[in-house]
């Protein structure tokens, strides 16, 4: 039986102070990616960053950046943020008319290819493109605010997520998002999940970094457990 893989802990930059935005990455450098939340205010009833802040924090950031499209039309948007250079690029399935060529798309640009689906989306239409994909992220709660409660009743997803990539063999990430803290990262970590996007649960921390390897340690055991 293979061994799980070591976790990723992404801190959600949504949860840093966008006045100080260059400290506030630098506080996190020992994370493996910054997650940077681009909302429209459209597909969700939000709206932050666009393409030419996402380059600035790109520059800026010591870490890759792992984008997550809240957002409608990815077709037309998604390749942006990969030419800028971002390491990760995930669109939501609701949102994609083709997400297999969008996904080949951004490969081809050089960037990973993922994929989100909300709450109440079911994942049973990616197990057979599962290949097409980098990262599955299951959103833990609805997207378009922080700080909101873990939603468990999103598990059985994601535990079907990882008995399909067991079962073929593919090295999809599976990510979650979403109220995740030092207690619930246990609960997805358990299910199946290996990258784990925290934003109060880092940012609110005393200690940021302790905090980051706080959550990668407990994540780690569950796996190990589970």
């Amino acid at each position: 039986m293979d061994l799980p893989r070591a976790p990723r802990i992404n801190p959600s930059i949504l949860a840093a102070d966008f006045v100080n935005m260059q400290a506030d990455l630098a506080r996190i450098a020992a994370a493996d990616f910054a997650h940077v939340d681009v909302m429209d205010n459209h597909f969700v009833p939000n709206l932050t960053f666009g393409p030419q802040m996402v380059e600035r924090i790109q520059a800026t950031s010591p870490i890759p950046l792992d984008v997550h499209l809240m957002i409608t039309e990815p077709e037309r948007w998604a390749p942006e943020y990969a030419e800028i250079g971002a390491a990760s690029v995930t669109f939501h399935l609701e949102a994609a008319s083709d997400p297999v060529a969008l996904a080949r798309r951004l490969r081809d640009i050089g960037s990973r290819a993922g994929v989100a689906v909300k709450p109440a989306t079911p994942v049973d239409s990616l197990f057979e493109i599962l290949d097409e994909f980098d990262q599955i992220l299951v959103m833990t709660v609805e997207p378009g605010f922080g700080g909101q409660s873990f939603m468990p009743e999103t598990m059985p997803k994601l535990e079907a997520l990882a008995a399909e990539a067991r079962r073929r063999g593919s090295r999809v990430w599976l990510q979650v998002d979403g109220g995740i803290s030092d207690r619930t990262i246990e609960i997805a970590a358990a299910a199946g999940a290996d990258t784990f996007v925290a934003g109060s649960a880092v940012y609110g921390a005393d200690d940021v970094e302790a905090a980051v390897t706080r959550l990668r340690d407990l994540a780690r055991a569950a796996s190990l457990e589970a």
